[in-house]
């Protein structure tokens, strides 16, 4: 595990725990669409961290959550029963973002806010776990990671 790539996971994880206090202000403030929004980014930059610790990452949101569930659910590095809040977090801001709805009511938002503080924390100790696991494998080879990193730049 290179550097860069520890460095990139710790960006993507902050900017998830960004998101979940910035949703929480927006909830405060009654703004319940804005709320939702940051709710699943906060999950979708969560799950971007997850893909780094791979070395993958996808064009667009519905690829990112395929191989988040290809490669950490399905695997069983990741619970379905938490990883399940992201879809539901994504169809929710879709049609709140894109459909002529009304905004989320208040007790939906609050609800998905816990469910992302919970996918935040159970992301950030996976990726910390898988970081240390790499940490420990390219020590003990000798091997060193080349940096690159499929479908994106550092």
């Amino acid at each position: 595990m290179t550097e860069e790539v520890a460095a990139l996971v710790k960006y993507r994880l902050q900017a998830a725990q960004d998101s979940l206090e910035e949703a929480e202000l927006l909830l405060k403030e009654e703004k319940y669409r804005g709320a939702m929004n940051r709710v699943y980014y906060s999950m979708f930059y969560a799950t971007l961290a997850l893909l780094a610790t791979r070395q993958l990452s996808a064009a667009k949101h519905s690829g990112v959550m395929s191989l988040f569930h290809k490669e950490f659910v399905k695997a069983g590095v990741f619970p379905k029963e938490v990883a399940k809040f992201l879809t539901i977090a994504f169809d929710l801001r879709t049609k709140s973002d894109y459909k002529d709805v009304m905004a989320p009511a208040k007790e939906r938002v609050e609800e998905l806010l816990g469910d992302a503080k919970v996918f935040v924390a159970k992301s950030r100790e996976v990726a910390e776990e898988l970081l240390t696991m790499r940490n420990v494998d390219n020590s003990s080879s000798g091997l060193e990671s080349t940096g690159l990193i499929r479908g994106f730049t550092l």
